[in-house]
């Protein structure tokens, strides 16, 4: 004598085919996408499948800190909203920071940046536009690096605050833990075009110069400083 199936059995039955449509569908048509026409966010994290940051993109508040192999240690200085890229190793190499605001007496102050580092360092190209006190320069940036990781100069810095960190800081860019800039092309404060290229020790030793009313110029400068010879379409 035949029996009907329980409410259980059939219940299963049916739960199994559709799971197993399921399946078959995400097979088929690949990673699930979902379109927004608009969403508000305060950080977003793009990552790799093995979950290595690649680009965050933040508001001030939540803005990452320095990251060196994923590992996250506190910025000295860095208080903006942007983006931040990653290499494949997950350390930060490079980003485009801005912001601007007028001040209680009606001044303004504002920037961008726009920079690119070097492996396990600080930036070696950068583009800025700063805005301050009335002043306002921008200009394109080439630096040297050194070799060393910029965590052998986060890690001595790390517990210091006050004087000690200064004073600190004061050393390591004596040693040359932080490199020196060693080219730049702009406009300066005074409303003048200049190109400065600058030797290992980030002295200026050239200087291509027009200012805001024409003049032009080009200026050799030695170790400390001093112009030692001017050139001008009179001379």
């Amino acid at each position: 004598m035949s029996r009907r199936p329980s409410f259980l059995v059939v219940y299963s039955a049916i739960a199994t085919t559709i799971l197993g449509a399921f399946v078959v569908t995400e097979a088929v048509s690949g990673p699930e996408r979902t379109a927004f026409e608009e969403i508000d966010v305060k950080r977003i994290n793009i990552r790799e499948d093995d979950g290595t940051l690649r680009m965050t993109i933040s508001n001030t508040a939540r803005f990452p800190g320095l990251i060196i192999r994923g590992q996250e240690h506190p910025h000295p200085n860095r208080t903006t909203a942007g983006m931040l890229f990653f290499n494949d190793e997950g350390t930060e190499n490079g980003g485009l920071i801005f912001g601007g605001a007028r001040k209680a007496d009606g001044s303004v102050e504002g920037y961008g940046h726009l920079s690119f580092d070097q492996f396990e360092q600080d930036q070696v190209v950068a583009l800025n536009q700063i805005e301050e006190g009335g002043e306002r320069t921008a200009g394109l940036t080439i630096s040297d690096r050194p070799d060393q990781s910029i965590e052998v100069a986060t890690t001595r810095l790390q517990g210091l605050t006050g004087d000690a960190r200064t004073a600190e800081l004061a050393r390591l860019r004596a040693e040359g833990a932080f490199g020196n800039q060693r080219a730049y092309f702009g406009k300066d404060a005074e409303r003048a075009s200049k190109m400065e290229l600058r030797d290992a020790q980030g002295r200026t030793r050239l200087r291509l110069h027009v200012a805001a009313d024409g003049q032009a110029s080009i200026q050799f400068l030695d170790e400390a400083g001093r112009v030692t010879r001017t050139v001008t379409p009179e001379s």
